[in-house]
């Protein structure tokens, strides 16, 4: 008797699928990889920093407020000052601040002229920011 072997018609045939397990593998490996060493490439470089000797720097510098009263008088935070002594008092205030802003608040009634000659001054000044302070509308019923 003899044996008759079938053979497969599949056993000569190179493989046509791509076995993707092993891809995703070292896809993930290399995500990990990158995860771990991105936060490395943002850090910086180490610098040795020279000492010296100055004042500290305070950071909770208080705010300067402007005022300008119903009579044209000019107020740096509590203290009065004249039209003509603002910008050298300003400057003076300022050579010692890291923050070079002001907050000004003036009447209603004072005219629009004098208000734009106070913020010339301040301008002349050196200051970076000038912020107005008003009063929030009256909501109506």
């Amino acid at each position: 008797m003899r044996t008759v072997r079938r053979r497969n018609h599949f056993e000569n045939k190179p493989m046509a699928e791509i076995n993707v397990t092993p891809l995703v593998d070292v896809v993930l490996v290399l995500l990990i990889i990158f995860m771990v060493t991105a936060p490395m490439l943002q850090m910086g470089i180490d610098v040795n920093l020279p000492k010296v000797k100055s004042k500290s720097i305070d950071v909770t510098e208080e705010k300067l407020v402007l005022t300008i009263t119903g009579a044209k008088e000019i107020y740096i935070n509590k203290n009065r000052i004249s039209l003509s002594d603002l910008r050298i008092k300003l400057e003076n205030i300022f050579s010692s601040r890291i923050d070079r802003e002001i907050f000004m608040r003036a009447d209603k009634s004072i005219p629009y002229g004098f208000v734009i000659e106070v913020m010339s001054e301040v301008r002349k000044a050196g200051v970076d920011k000038l912020g107005m302070i008003t009063e929030p509308p009256e909501e109506s019923r």
